[in-house]
């Protein structure tokens, strides 16, 4: 799994540091998707339209065509599915984002969550645990909230 990984990155992605094949960035990529992932499963359904809007994430927030963005959904997925449980994914966000980073990707988990235009307990209960594994103030998530509620 690894090597796929290490293979899709080197093969469809510019690395700012070609001395590390997988670099941090683009290990974030894979966590940051699979958080996002990780929110479109909580209310148990999964729709194209979900999917959907995360490859779109994707290809806007990591500069990648449809077919790239849809790679990395994958392999994101099969991280995800194969991990104990988000802690993993969080922690390597909280050592290389700042709070403003971590901030924009709760507004985006957000707008994973509005996609089918409403909020479900267990994506709102989800929401509040990666608020904390992110170390971010409730504060934090309400802004993000009302934010990617506005623009959804």
């Amino acid at each position: 799994m690894i090597d796929n990984i290490k293979k899709f990155f080197n093969e469809k992605i510019d690395t700012p540091d070609q001395k590390s094949p997988v670099d941090s960035q683009q290990s974030i990529s894979i966590a940051t998707c699979a958080l996002l992932l990780e929110m479109a499963h909580a209310d148990s359904e999964f729709s194209q339209i979900e999917k959907d809007n995360i490859i779109s994430i994707l290809q806007n927030s990591f500069n990648l065509d449809k077919n790239d963005a849809s790679e990395l959904l994958n392999l994101a997925d099969l991280e995800r599915r194969e991990s104990l449980d988000l802690w993993q994914f969080t922690n390597l966000i909280n050592q290389s984002y700042s709070r403003e980073e971590k901030v924009k990707i709760a507004e985006t988990l957000w707008r994973v969550i509005y996609t089918d235009g409403k909020v479900d307990q267990h994506e709102e209960y989800l929401m509040r645990k990666l608020t904390y594994l992110l170390n971010l103030e409730h504060q934090d998530m309400i802004e993000a909230k009302f934010k990617a509620r506005d623009n959804a």
